[in-house]
């Protein structure tokens, strides 16, 4: 959320903003919202004048009163009666303003960075680098339910009699195998100096609208019926929320988190057949990593979250390749973001496993998470990265390391959390 000081003193970046975000239809909320601003504005300078005119005119009235002057006395307290009942309706309308404020201020997205390239949906994301040689190999790739299955590895079949579509069961070598990979995910970031956590998987709804824009809530977040309460789509949310209004000494910054949690997505619309499977899922475990930096250390932050998951990939012998995500890409409330895409020998492509965000001090100054500075309170600065999601990276990992005779090799950082296992059979 911008600060509204921002937005009165710079519209037309704002509004440029929005141009670039491709969001049009946005724009008339810029003017808006500066009246609705200055409306407030207005109702507070009149209500301080009359309560000051207010507190003047009871003391006169006293006054009176002691020099027997009862009549003048009464009205003034007429006047005093008068200046309350404004007073009131000032206030009623000060909470209806400053809603309606909010509201929009929740709508109108972040400013982006400088070097984030101007394009209006995914297509037109820029690729920045790869790491290690894609290869494809000369013999057929099975689509990855059917590597699983031929390991006993995954039922489908009884997932949707007992939970519907986009559930799963993983069994045997390839369900020791996921967990595998999370666990030594979680070692990972522990030994680059992440403080490990293990979050609450369900949030309120003050987190929830702290945390993301209306639209990702209505497309991911499952309320939990009765309750003010969402199942999480991601650990990050619940791990940001950790620091809802809460103030902080800067010496004591950065905080550096990794989180486990199990994820729970609605996942809406149709599906082309490589998102089927384990690939687009309600349900799923991830490794998240967050940090609550100040302002001018969130840019280094950023590089070293999106090297953490190349490097990771990496080390499990995973081509990968980074993306510069675009304009029209970004959610509203990120400043900046890049996704890690790993090689698909199948499809002979790269496909999502991470994405790495900056938010600036969007979340911050929604979720009211300060700083103590020398020079007063500000508001700190949030990222956040997947260190890694199975099952997703999972059809990663098998296309990636499947062998002519239908084995998987076990990469040798792995082999230690598969009981010394150097080839699934």
């Amino acid at each position: 959320m911008l600060d509204i000081k921002f937005l009165r003193e710079n519209p037309e970046i704002v509004k440029q903003n929005i141009k670039n975000k491709f969001q049009d239809q946005k724009l008339p909320l810029v003017d808006e919202v500066i009246a609705l601003d200055r409306e407030n504005r207005d109702i507070k300078g009149e209500v301080e004048a009359l309560r000051a005119q207010k507190n003047k005119d009871s003391k006169e009235i006293g006054l009176l009163m002691k020099s027997g002057d009862k009549e003048a006395a009464e009205k003034m307290r007429e006047k005093v009666n008068a200046s309350s009942q404004r007073i009131e309706e000032l206030s009623a309308r000060e909470k209806e303003v400053e809603e309606s404020i909010r509201t929009i201020m929740m709508t109108i997205p972040n400013i982006i960075d400088p070097s984030v390239p101007i394009g209006k949906d995914d297509s037109e994301n820029v690729e920045i680098k790869r790491y290690g040689e894609p290869v494809v190999p000369d013999f057929e790739i099975p689509y990855h339910t059917e590597i699983m299955e031929k390991f006993s590895g995954i039922d489908l079949d009884s997932a949707r009699k007992v939970a519907g579509n986009g559930f799963y069961y993983l069994m045997g070598d390839i369900a020791r195998l996921h967990s595998a990979v999370i666990a030594y995910a979680r070692d990972f970031m522990i030994d680059r100096g992440f403080t490990y956590c293990v979050p609450p998987f369900m949030i309120r709804s003050d987190v929830v609208t702290g945390v993301m824009s209306f639209a990702e809530m209505d497309a991911m977040m499952y309320k939990i019926e009765g309750e003010d309460l969402y199942l999480i789509g991601t650990s990050e949310h619940s791990m940001i929320g950790k620091f809802i209004d809460t103030i902080h000494e800067e010496e004591n910054l950065p905080y550096t988190l990794t989180s486990y949690s199990p994820c729970f997505r609605k996942e809406k619309g149709a599906h082309g057949i490589e998102e089927r499977g384990v690939y687009r899922i309600h349900q799923f475990e991830k490794q998240e990593m967050i940090v609550v930096c100040k302002p001018e250390e969130s840019k280094m932050w950023f590089d070293k979250l999106w090297q953490n998951t190349v490097d990771l990939f990496r080390s499990m012998d995973i081509p990968v390749r980074t993306l510069e995500c675009c304009s029209g890409d970004l959610a509203d409330l990120k400043v900046k973001s890049i996704d890690v895409e790993a090689w698909s020998p199948r499809q002979q492509k790269y496909f999502e496993v991470g994405s790495c965000s900056n938010l600036g001090d969007a979340q911050a100054r929604r979720l009211k998470i300060r700083v103590n500075g020398p020079n007063g309170k500000y508001f700190a600065h949030t990222l956040n990265n997947t260190v890694v999601a199975p099952p997703r990276m999972l059809i990663a990992f098998l296309e990636n390391h499947l062998q002519a005779d239908g084995s998987v090799t076990i990469p040798e950082v792995l082999r230690p959390y598969m009981g010394g296992k150097d080839k699934l059979q």
